[in-house]
């Protein structure tokens, strides 16, 4: 199976720093914005945006959460491996705030739906936006768009986009394989 090259580790970096310039770009001095990645992958994102914008801004105390769908899922039941939760880390109020729900592959749309009932049960957000690194444009299930994208890409049915970080797969990459006919 041979893969093709989306993103290679010069582009990834470029990629994640054109997000964070966007970001503050809209959003100004990020005060009333949360950064919210979800678990598992949307995490490792989140963690260098997060390290990105304070490096960017001179700012360290960018408001950051990270939050656990595992039981917010619509296929909890139905996965063939047991679900291991991860740990929600949301120390302030989701309240009237302008939150980012952030993610690695937006694919069908419901791991973010997931993402925003679990959201739903810490309060009520002025604003919810979505930032993810890879769009994959077909075969979305559920009317889910997001306002931020590194990279848009036309996978088809069969294709698969493989993110890899530095920090758990040891380099930065993101990769899309075809299943075997």
């Amino acid at each position: 199976m041979r893969a093709l090259t989306i993103l290679s580790e010069p582009a990834f970096g470029l990629t994640v720093q054109r997000l964070c310039r966007q970001l503050v770009e809209d959003r100004g001095d990020l005060g009333e914005t949360a950064l919210v990645g979800l678990h598992p992958r949307g995490v490792f994102f989140s963690r260098r945006l997060r390290t990105e914008l304070a490096r960017m801004t001179g700012k360290a105390d960018i408001t950051y959460g990270e939050l656990d769908i595992t039981f917010h899922r619509d296929d909890f039941r139905q996965r063939p491996v047991k679900a291991v939760p991860g740990t929600t880390l949301l120390n302030f109020s989701v309240d009237d705030r302008r939150v980012l729900l952030i993610d690695d592959v937006l694919y069908t749309g419901r791991t973010i739906r997931a993402g925003l009932d679990a959201l739903m049960a810490f309060g009520r957000p002025r604003s919810v936006e979505l930032m993810v690194l890879i769009d994959r444009r077909f075969s979305r299930e559920l009317p889910i768009q997001p306002d931020y994208v590194g990279r848009a890409v036309d996978a088809l049915n069969g294709q698969h986009v493989h993110v890899e970080w530095l920090e758990s797969d040891g380099k930065d990459r993101v990769t899309m394989t075809r299943d075997e006919q």
